[in-house]
């Protein structure tokens, strides 16, 4: 632990160096930016940013890359909450109560909540970096096929656990998000499937932003201007120093699922493939499921806004620990930074931390700085994010369209892409005007090549055995994940026997 201490202590004076806390401000300011802008995000931004940091040394140059990767998991709460739109697929499950919290002229208290939500998500996950790097790089490394296919029906199981009374359409929404996102071609034949209409651009897919951006921006949208009859100016929110400390006192009531969330985030973070995605829709889900008040989320609850945003922050350290420790990159951000560090000529793996120490432990410490500069200038920022709210619906409106258009063709750069996310846009009104929920779908587009390519992997090595996923003895992490799936989903079955005993029981009396 002394030793941990001294190495960390210059990894931080490291990261106070001029130049490169420097390219920690530079890195955190421009992820904000980057992760505020629908369609972009911290893939993106690293793609993008680069060849720029060839100029500067490698530690240096990951520094600044790894701030711009923190800075967009905050930003990318500030579209979601202000304007309805994720900033990327690490956001979405920000929009479900974000966006209603906004609605209410709580816009102020939800940047807030994700703010801090998110330092303590990545102070924790950074301190669990810290301290337990090798044995978490081990666990990582025991998670094969059927693993992370368990992995993935629990978070199925999450949202099915949640549909409460609409279980049906829950499990409806989940099948549609898989139906397309098989779309493309067959990930083992290679066959193309789905192709509707025989056109040809359906065999690249349908994009998850085309996805996203069509049903929260077009389809949230719409919906908004049926209920108002486009009338509506959503209210402009005052941020004085009182409401400031106002919304400090609510963080009491955020802290358990924030803890959560950053735990649950950390964990997902470290598998390979995983990602901050899925450990925010899976913290989302846990921080319902566990609520007093399960009913309000979706509705603007404070607490629906924190678990996600503390879940993906911490992720987005926990994807980093096995491209350190073992090479594999977590995440498709941190492939980027593998290939970066390869050409920088590091070779990362367990014999990194002896062979570039400086380099390591420099990283670590920026990310604590990065944390508290990020999070600072979040804060020192929320009187601009909210000042977007101030807009008539009438001009907010064609803004969210132009952000849409923009966001789905800098990403594709296909005019057919755009035409799709006006479809799903529509499909997605059409589900909320039916009272589905679009949540479920989104989750299923996401995650559905994952559990698809971790289950024909398993399938494949098991000769077709379907009971490799519950082998106690050859795969005890599954069968553990396949468990609390099912007791997930006999959970809501549960509160409603539940309740119509307490009902019956009340007329009985």
């Amino acid at each position: 632990m002394g030793e941990i201490a001294n190495l960390l202590a210059a990894g931080l004076l490291q990261a106070l160096e001029p130049l490169n806390l420097g390219m920690i401000l530079a890195g955190c300011m421009a992820g904000l930016f980057i992760g505020a802008m629908p369609g972009l995000g911290s893939v993106n931004g690293v793609a993008i940013l680069l060849p720029v940091t060839f100029l500067v040394p490698p530690t240096a140059a990951i520094i600044f890359l790894a701030a711009l990767y923190y800075g967009a998991m905050y930003g990318g709460a500030i579209s979601s909450i202000t304007l309805g739109i994720p900033g990327a697929s690490t956001a979405v499950a920000t929009v479900f109560d974000g966006r209603p919290m906004a609605q209410k002229g709580l816009a102020d208290q939800a940047l807030m909540g994700a703010a801090i939500a998110s330092f303590i998500g990545g102070t924790i996950s950074v301190v669990l970096f810290t301290l337990f790097a090798p044995p978490l790089a081990e666990l990582a490394l025991k998670f094969g096929p059927q693993e992370e296919f368990a992995l993935m029906v629990l978070a199925f199981a999450t949202f099915i656990g949640l549909g409460g009374d609409d279980i049906p359409k829950t499990i409806f929404s989940i099948l549609l998000g898989l139906v397309m996102a098989a779309v493309g071609f067959d990930i083992i034949s290679g066959q193309p499937r789905l192709i509707f209409f025989d056109m040809v651009e359906f065999q690249r897919g349908i994009g998850f932003l085309v996805l996203a951006i069509g049903i929260y921006g077009i389809g949230e949208m719409l919906w908004t201007l049926e209920q108002t009859s486009g009338k509506v100016q959503i209210e402009n929110v005052k941020t004085t120093w009182s409401k400031f400390k106002e919304n400090l006192g609510h963080i009491k009531k955020y802290l358990p699922t924030t803890s959560l969330g950053s735990a649950l985030g950390f964990f997902v973070g470290t598998l390979p493939a995983a990602g901050a995605t899925p450990a925010s829709l899976m913290a989302y889900g846990l921080a319902k499921t566990f609520s007093k008040d399960p009913e309000s989320f979706g509705k603007g609850n404070i607490s629906g806004v924190a678990a996600p945003e503390a879940a993906n922050n911490a992720a987005s350290t926990g994807s980093m620990l096995p491209m350190i420790t073992l090479g594999i990159p977590g995440s498709p951000t941190t492939a980027i930074l593998l290939g970066g560090m390869i050409i920088w000529g590091l070779r990362p793996g367990p014999l990194l931390f002896a062979n570039n120490p400086d380099f390591v432990w420099g990283l670590i410490g920026s990310m604590y700085v990065a944390n508290f500069v990020t999070v600072a200038l979040n804060l020192a920022l929320i009187p601009l994010f909210v000042r977007v709210l101030a807009m008539p619906f009438t001009i907010l409106t064609p803004v969210i369209f132009i952000l849409c258009f923009v966001g789905v063709f800098a990403t594709t750069d296909r005019m057919f892409d755009v035409w799709l996310m006006l479809v799903l846009g529509l499909g997605g009104y059409l589900l909320r005007k039916l009272n589905y929920p679009v949540a479920p779908a989104v989750l299923a587009i996401v995650l559905g090549p994952l559990a698809e390519r971790s289950m024909r992997q398993s399938l494949i090595s098991s000769r077709g055995d379907v009971t490799t996923f519950v082998h106690p003895v050859e795969h005890p992490i599954a069968l553990i994940c396949i468990i609390l799936a099912i007791a997930l989903m006999l959970y809501p079955v549960f509160l409603n026997y539940r309740r119509k005993r307490a009902t019956k029981y009340r007329e009985s009396t």
